[in-house]
C-alpha cells in the first residue's frame, strides 16, 4: 500500500495544461522578477546611498533588511489570508499597494524614512509572494509540467537579479539612487492589468482562522531574534542581545504550541512532518544566506575597492547570474532520472568551491576572481533552488498550497536576512577590528571610516592625496580580511545545506 506522501506526489500528477496556462505564468513572474531586481538594484544603490543620506552602519543594514524581516514576518500571515479570500485577490492587492509606496521610498530625504518605507513595501510583499507560488500550483496540476514551470519561476528570480544590475546601473548612471525604486511602477501595472483575466484564482476549502495572536507571536519571534543577531554581529554580547534573544525564541516556542492545540491552525504544523518539505525549506533558507551574503560582499568590492562605475559592476555580474538561469533550467530533465538527496548535494559542490575561491583569492585585486567564483556559486544554488522548490510543493497537498508556499518564501526572505545579518554583521565586525587608521588622518575622518567602508572611501576623498590613499588601502585590507573569514563560513553554511539534503530529500512520510 502506497505510503500517505506518495498518495500526494500521485494526486499532483492532473491534466497538462494549454496556452492559456503558460500565460498565466508570465504574469506570474512579474513580481518575482519585480522582488529579485529591487534586492540587487538596492545592493548596487547602497554605496550611493551612504554617500547622499550618510547613514551609520546599523542604518544600512536596516536599510537592506527591514523589508525582507518584516515581509518574513507577515508571510504566513499573508498565505493564511490568501487561502480564505483567494490567492489572485492578495496579489493584486499587494501589487498595488507595492507601487504606490516604492514612488514614495524614491523621495525619501533620510535614512530612516527610508527605512520606514521599506518596511511598509516588506508589508506589501507579503502578499505578493506566497500568492505567486500558490497559483502556480493550482494553474499546473500536472507535477512534469510543474517542474518546469517552478524552474521557470525559479530562473526568474536569478533572471530579475541579473537584470537588476544592468538596470540598476543604468538608472544610477543618469540619475540619483531614488531612480532604483521606481522600477517597480512599470512591472506592476502589467499584472494589475493581465492577472484578472489569465489568472484562475483559488483558495483553500478549508482554511486557517485568522488569529489576531498568531500573527503577533509570529512577528514577536522574527523581529526580536533578527535585531539580536544583528546587535551582536556588530556589537557583540550586549544585555540588549540577553534580552531580544530570548523574547524571540520564547514567543516561537508559544506560537509553535498555539498551532499544535489550534482545531484550525494558523499554519499546519504538521507539513513539518514531512521530512522531504522540511529538508527543501533548510535548503533554501541555507542557499540563500550564502548567496545574499555574497552580493553583499561583492557589491561593494566591485564598486568601492576596485573603483567600477555601477553599470560595469553589473556587468560583472551577468556570468554568474546567467549560469543560476543556465543551472535552473538545465537541472528540469536530470531531476527526473537523479535522485533529490543525491543531484542537491551533487550541485551544491559547485557553491563550495565558489566561496573558496573568494576565501583565496582575498586580496586580489582583479575582476577575474570573483566572476569565476560567482559562476560557480550560482551553478549550485541555481540548481538547489529549482529542485527544493518543486519538493516543497510536491510535498505538501494541494488544498495547503498558500501555507506550504508561505513557509517556502518566509524561509527564502528570512534567508536574505541572515545572509545581510550574519554575514554582512561578520564582516562589518572584522572589517572594525582590523582597521588601522594610518597616521595624518583627522579624527573626524576616522571615526566615520570605521563605520561602514562607504565611510571610509568617503572620508578619504576630503584628505590630502596620500591620506586619502592610505585611508583607502587600509579600509580595503581591512574589509578583505572579514571577506576572507566570512567566505569559510559561507562556505560551512553551503555544506551544511548538502548535508541536510542527502539526509532528508529521499525520505518520504511514513518511511
Amino acid at each position: 500500500m502506497p505510503t500517505t506522501a506518495t498518495i500526494s506526489l500521485q494526486e499532483t500528477d492532473g491534466p497538462r495544461v494549454g496556452a492559456r496556462g503558460w500565460a498565466a505564468l508570465v504574469v506570474l513572474m512579474l513580481p518575482v522578477l519585480l522582488v529579485s531586481v529591487d534586492n540587487t538594484v538596492l545592493s548596487f544603490a547602497l554605496p550611493e546611498i551612504s554617500t547622499a543620506l550618510s547613514p551609520s552602519g546599523i542604518e544600512q543594514l536596516w536599510i537592506i533588511d527591514v523589508y525582507p524581516l518584516v515581509l518574513a514576518g507577515l508571510l504566513v500571515t499573508m498565505g493564511t489570508l490568501g487561502d480564505r479570500f483567494g490567492r489572485r485577490r492578495m496579489l493584486l492587492i499587494g501589487a498595488t499597494g507595492f507601487a504606490l509606496v516604492s514612488a514614495l521610498a524614491a523621495f525619501a530625504p533620510t535614512p530612516g524614512l527610508l527605512i520606514g518605507a521599506r518596511a511598509v513595501l516588506g508589508l506589501f510583499g507579503a502578499m505578493l509572494m506566497p500568492s505567486t507560488l500558490s497559483l502556480l500550483r493550482s494553474v499546473f496540476q500536472n507535477r512534469e509540467q510543474r517542474r518546469l514551470a517552478i524552474a521557470v519561476w525559479a530562473a526568474a528570480f536569478s533572471a530579475g537579479s541579473a537584470l537588476g544590475p544592468i538596470v540598476g546601473g543604468l538608472l544610477l548612471e543618469h540619475f540619483a539612487w531614488g531612480a532604483v525604486f521606481l522600477v517597480a511602477v512599470p512591472v506592476l501595472i502589467p499584472l494589475l492589468i493581465l492577472a484578472p483575466l489569465l489568472v484562475p484564482d483559488s483558495r483553500d476549502p478549508d482554511p486557517g482562522r485568522i488569529d489576531p495572536i498568531s500573527i503577533l507571536l509570529s512577528m514577536a519571534t522574527m523581529v526580536p531574534v533578527v535585531y539580536a543577531i544583528k546587535e551582536f554581529a556588530v556589537a557583540g554580547v550586549t544585555p540588549l542581545v540577553a534580552i531580544l534573544l530570548p523574547i524571540g525564541i520564547g514567543a516561537g516556542f508559544l506560537f509553535v504550541r498555539r498551532q499544535l492545540h489550534a482545531e484550525i491552525p494558523m499554519l499546519d504544523m504538521a507539513l513539518f512532518r514531512r521530512g522531504m518539505f522540511t529538508g527543501a525549506i533548510m535548503v533554501n533558507l541555507l542557499s540563500v544566506v550564502a548567496l545574499v551574503g555574497f552580493l553583499y560582499y561583492v557589491s561593494q568590492h566591485l564598486q568601492l575597492v576596485l573603483r567600477l562605475t555601477p553599470i560595469d559592476a553589473g556587468l560583472a555580474l551577468i556570468p554568474g547570474m546567467g549560469m543560476m538561469i543556465v543551472a535552473g533550467l538545465g537541472v528540469v530533465p536530470i531531476a527526473k532520472r537523479v535522485r533529490p538527496e543525491i543531484l542537491v548535494p551533487s550541485a551544491l559542490v559547485f557553491s563550495l568551491a565558489g566561496y573558496l575561491v573568494v576565501a583565496f583569492t582575498t586580496h586580489a585585486h582583479g575582476v577575474a576572481p570573483l566572476i569565476v567564483a560567482f559562476v560557480l556559486l550560482g551553478a549550485g544554488i541555481g540548481a538547489a533552488e529549482t529542485v527544493s522548490n518543486e519538493l516543497i510543493l510536491a510535498a505538501a497537498p494541494p488544498e495547503k498550497a498558500g501555507a506550504a508556499s508561505a513557509v517556502s518564501e518566509t524561509a527564502y526572505e528570512l534567508g536574505a536576512v541572515l545572509g545581510t545579518t550574519i554575514l554582512g554583521g561578520i564582516i562589518t565586525a572584522f572589517y572594525r577590528g582590523s582597521l588601522a587608521i594610518p597616521a595624518g588622518v583627522p579624527e573626524a575622518a576616522a571615526d566615520r571610516a570605521r563605520e561602514t567602508l562607504a565611510g571610509a572611501f568617503s572620508a578619504a576623498e576630503g584628505l590630502p592625496a596620500a591620506a586619502g590613499q592610505a585611508l583607502r588601502q587600509a579600509a580595503a585590507d581591512a574589509f578583505g580580511t572579514g571577506v576572507m573569514v566570512t567566505s569559510l563560513i559561507g562556505g560551512l553554511l553551503v555544506i551544511g545545506a548538502a548535508v541536510i539534503a542527502a539526509l532528508t530529500l529521499g525520505r518520504r512520510l511514513g518511511r
